[in-house]
């Protein structure tokens, strides 16, 4: 652990200067603090395997092992990443960036363990949203099959999960967390065993049980072979201390419940931590007047969610879905505005798609937003749900393409590959503003499921492909949306090229495609999305532009499409080489 960092104050304030310099997930990471101190101080962390639910939480977990040095580096391209990843530190026992996995990975780990015969310790941090997706209700279902010994630590940052209430709570809460009670109880156990007593151990602990139950509600984790110890005062270190030796002294799979708070220790985080929870470059220390976070520009998710509103004030059957993520997704006015038609379902996508089928199959018309990393989730329930039976679900897929520093478990590049194999599914991409209004109210006049899938960023007002030269014209650039832009830079630099938006994916303009081949054209495709079953493959592209078969990291959008050629100048003499090479 780095030694430098011996108090929360410190990583708290180096925290926010990188983040206020650099952008990331501040709310959350600020609220574990002190778990990440007490954590790193009880276990071994090259040895145990301490598996984080999310990233967003574990920037203080990076500085202690061993990235403080490179922490300026965060979300940068080539420098720290914004999320737990094995490759960066052993530390980070798994990669974290969609929610409710940690169990599952955890388990995985701790059944492993058992069956080498090793020792090291598994923990999971889970926060008490991501305890409500699916993925952790079916690890917990199976947990106490798979392995004797596994601790979890909910970090209940009252987002989901009931509060503990009472001075009484918090006082049984101390005391059955406190080591000397732990082991004092372990002692009257050892000896009422070696007095043949054994059968009040299980009255004692029917009675523990019952009582805890009582006053603090946790009889739900102790069902599934979890001891509960908490309600612990995540800022307290050394109740967290405390509460973490006895989880690991303790021979069973204990569940330690710890309260944090979003934002902690940063009084405007603290205050609105929705605002702080993903964040851009900020003013730490604005002049008077000033606002801290700067202003955002009106970007695709504003122009859907504003889109949606109009389409709902002339047709009551339309509901809008999110997954916990109605700032994210641009539909709280939406939810402002129709209460009774907003469905925030939590962190459960998989639900959410499937709930859409059962509104859509039930006379509604249902429009679910999700960023395009989450809905990878839920591509069985698309097919199954809603795909096989052809229900009108529009899927507003948010953040489609590479979105920059959040990195590899966050680029949007796989959803056209993933659906586009999908009998009945119409896939379409809008070029500007009054585009994506468009498709939206096609979408919802389609008796089928239609996804229409958008960038992260700005949206133009509007944009145009280049006029056809028709005859003259020795290239066809197909384009999706967000890089019509690009395409027309592309074909300024060329020359001689005809540029195609393919406002719709699938179907696409096959007819068009065909006097193209028929003229002799080269055919290249540009799409912010996997070459892997992506366009181009659809078309048969000659020249395929779009992100490569492999993850691709954090960095600005810039950095990356430099990185991987795909900048204007670099596509241009691509296509400039292979029209060379026709001659």
């Amino acid at each position: 652990m780095d030694k430098t960092l011996d108090n929360p104050a410190k990583i708290r304030n180096r925290m926010l200067e990188v983040v206020s310099k650099n952008g990331g997930h501040l709310a959350s990471s600020l609220g574990a603090v002190e778990v990440a101190m007490a954590l790193a101080e009880v276990f071994e962390p090259a040895k145990d395997r301490i598996v984080w639910d999310v990233g967003h939480q574990a920037y203080a977990w990076k500085m202690l092992t061993g990235r403080n040095d490179r922490f300026d580096t965060l979300r940068k391209l080539g420098g720290v990443s914004g999320f737990p990843n094995p490759a960066e530190s052993a530390a980070d026992a798994a990669v974290a960036g969609h929610a409710g996995v940690a169990l599952s990975v955890a388990a995985g780990f701790a059944a492993a363990r058992d069956r080498k015969g090793t020792d090291e310790n598994v923990v999971a941090v889970i926060g008490d949203a991501a305890m409500a997706n699916g993925v952790s209700f079916e690890a917990l279902n199976n947990c106490a099959a798979a392995t004797k010994k596994l601790i979890v630590v909910l970090n209940d940052n009252e987002m989901s999960i009931s509060r503990p209430t009472g001075s009484f709570a918090r006082l049984l809460g101390r005391l059955i967390t406190g080591v000397r009670y732990n082991r004092v109880k372990s002692a009257a156990e050892k000896a009422g065993h070696a007095l043949k007593l054994t059968f009040l151990r299980g009255l004692y602990h029917s009675i523990e049980r019952r009582l805890k139950s009582l006053v603090l509600g946790n009889a739900f984790f102790e069902q599934f072979g979890l001891r509960y110890i908490g309600p612990v005062d995540g800022h307290d270190i050394e109740a967290l201390k405390e509460a973490f030796l006895v989880a690991k002294e303790d021979k069973r799979s204990v569940l330690v419940h710890v309260v944090t708070k979003k934002g902690h220790g940063y009084a405007p985080a603290e205050k609105n931590p929705t605002k702080w929870h993903g964040v851009g470059p900020f003013e730490l220390f604005p002049k008077e007047g000033e606002e801290r976070l700067g202003s955002a520009k009106r970007g695709w998710s504003d122009v859907f969610g504003e889109a949606l509103c109009k389409i709902a004030k002339e047709d009551e059957r339309v509901v809008a879905l999110t997954a916990a993520m109605k700032d994210g997704t641009g539909l709280m006015g939406f939810a402002e505005k129709f209460p009774e038609r907003f469905f925030d379902v939590g962190i459960a996508e998989e639900h959410m798609v499937a709930f859409a089928a059962g509104l859509a199959a039930g006379g509604m018309r249902p429009v679910v937003a999700i960023y395009s990393t989450f809905l990878q989730r839920a591509v069985d329930q698309v097919m199954h749900d809603v795909c096989l039976t052809n229900q009108p679900v529009v899927i507003c897929v948010d953040r489609a393409g590479v979105v920059g520093a959040d990195g590899a478990t966050h680029q949007g590049v796989f959803d056209m590959a993933m659906l586009r194999c999908l009998p009945n599914l119409t896939i379409c991409q809008p070029k500007d503003e009054a585009d994506l209004e468009a498709l939206l109210r096609e979408a919802l006049g389609r008796n089928g499921p239609t996804v229409i899938r958008y960038p992260r960023g700005a949206a133009p007002k509007k944009v145009e492909a280049l006029s056809s030269e028709g005859e003259k014209a020795r290239v066809a650039i197909w384009c999706t949306g967000d890089w019509l832009g690009k395409a027309n830079e592309v074909a300024r630099m060329v020359g001689g090229c005809e540029v195609v938006h393919a406002r719709y994916i699938k179907p696409f303009d096959c007819a068009r495609l065909q006097k193209q081949r028929e003229a002799g054209m080269l055919i290249a495709s540009l799409e912010n999305g996997s070459i892997a079953g992506g366009f181009g493959e659809e078309i048969g592209a000659d020249l395929k532009f779009g992100w490569p078969d492999e993850f691709v990291p954090h960095g600005t959008q810039s950095e990356l499409e430099i990185k991987y050629s795909l900048d204007a100048a670099s596509i241009a003499e691509k296509i400039k080489k292979a029209v060379a090479g026709r001659n």
